[in-house]
C-alpha cells in the first residue's frame, strides 16, 4: 500500500478500522493536524495559550462542544478517525486508545492545531531528506527548556520536533518551512541541543530517536505536543490528544497554509 497516494478519507477509514501507525508521509500533499479537547470550562484557557503560543500552537480549526467533525475532517469522526489517542486525567496519562468513544464527553471542545509533517511535502520535493521517513521510525519530539507564556490555569515548557538535516541544506529548510506559519514555520533553533534544555537527542521524550549523520545538523522546529505537555504540567481533569506522531489527516491541502 502507497500511504503516499491515499486520500485524507481513505486513510481515515484505515484508522477507523484499527490500523495503528505514525502518519508521516502519509497522504502527501493533504495537511496533517495535532488534537487536543479539553472540557468547555477549560476551554477559553487554552484557546488563550493558543493564541499566546502561536509558535508551537497554530489553531486551524475547533469544534463545539458535542461536535465530532467538521469542514477538516468531511463526514468523519475525531473521535475514531486518528491512528491513536492519548488520555490524560488530572494531567496524568491514563490510556492510550485507537478509539476515544469511551472516554469522549459530551462537553469536550476538540482544537486542530499545525502539524510540520505538512511542511515535510515541501523539503521533499526540494530533494531534503527525512531521517525519520528513511528510518521509519517516529519523529522524536524532546521538551525544552523554555517556557510557554500561561494563559488562565494553562502553563507548560515548548516541546520541539527535530530533523537532522545536511548543513548545506540548513538555510534552504529554513527558506521553505519559513513559507508555512500555520505548521510551525520557520525553526526555532539550529544546532546545539543543549541551548534548549536537550541533554540527550537519543532520549526523546516522545517518539523514537533517529541515527544523525557526520554531516548533518540537528534542526528544531516548534511541535504541537506543547498543548500535552502543557495538560500534564497544569492538570485539567480531562484532556484528550493524539498520540505523538499520529495525526489528524485532514481534507486542506498543504498548499491552503502556504504564503508566498
Amino acid at each position: 500500500m502507497d500511504v503516499a497516494r491515499l486520500t485524507p478519507a481513505a486513510a481515515r477509514a484505515l484508522f477507523r478500522d484499527g490500523l495503528v501507525r505514525p502518519t508521516a508521509g502519509w497522504c502527501r500533499g493533504w495537511t496533517q493536524a495535532n488534537l487536543i479537547a479539553v472540557p468547555r470550562d477549560h476551554a477559553f484557557d487554552a484557546l488563550l495559550f493558543f493564541q499566546r503560543n502561536p509558535k508551537p500552537c497554530p489553531v486551524l480549526g475547533v469544534l463545539e462542544p458535542g461536535q465530532v467533525n467538521g469542514p477538516l475532517l468531511a463526514g468523519g469522526d475525531i473521535r475514531t478517525d486518528l491512528p491513536a489517542y492519548t488520555v490524560y486525567e488530572d494531567g496524568r496519562q491514563v490510556a492510550e486508545v485507537t478509539d476515544a468513544r469511551d472516554v469522549w464527553r459530551a462537553d469536550l471542545v476538540a482544537f486542530l492545531v499545525g502539524c510540520s509533517f505538512t511542511f515535510e511535502s515541501a523539503l521533499l520535493e526540494a530533494g531534503i531528506r527525512i531521517a525519520h521517513l528513511d528510518q521509519g521510525r517516529n519523529v522524536p519530539m524532546y521538551r525544552t527548556a523554555r517556557r510557554c507564556e500561561p494563559a488562565g490555569g494553562l502553563s507548560g515548557p515548548l516541546v520541539v520536533s527535530m530533523r537532522p538535516i545536511p548543513a548545506d541544506r540548513v538555510a534552504d529548510v529554513v527558506r521553505i518551512t519559513a513559507r508555512y506559519p500555520a505548521v510551525h514555520g520557520a525553526p526555532v533553533h539550529v544546532g546545539d541541543p543543549a541551548a534548549l534544555g536537550i541533554r540527550d537527542l537519543d532520549a526523546p521524550d516522545f517518539g523514537d530517536a533517529v541515527r544523525i549523520g557526520p554531516d548533518e545538523t540537528p534542526v528544531f522546529w516548534a511541535c504541537g505536543v506543547t498543548p500535552q505537555a502543557a495538560v500534564m504540567e497544569s492538570r485539567p481533569p480531562l484532556a484528550v490528544g493524539h498520540a505523538p506522531g499520529h495525526m489528524l489527516i485532514t481534507d486542506a491541502r498543504d498548499s491552503d497554509y502556504l504564503v508566498l
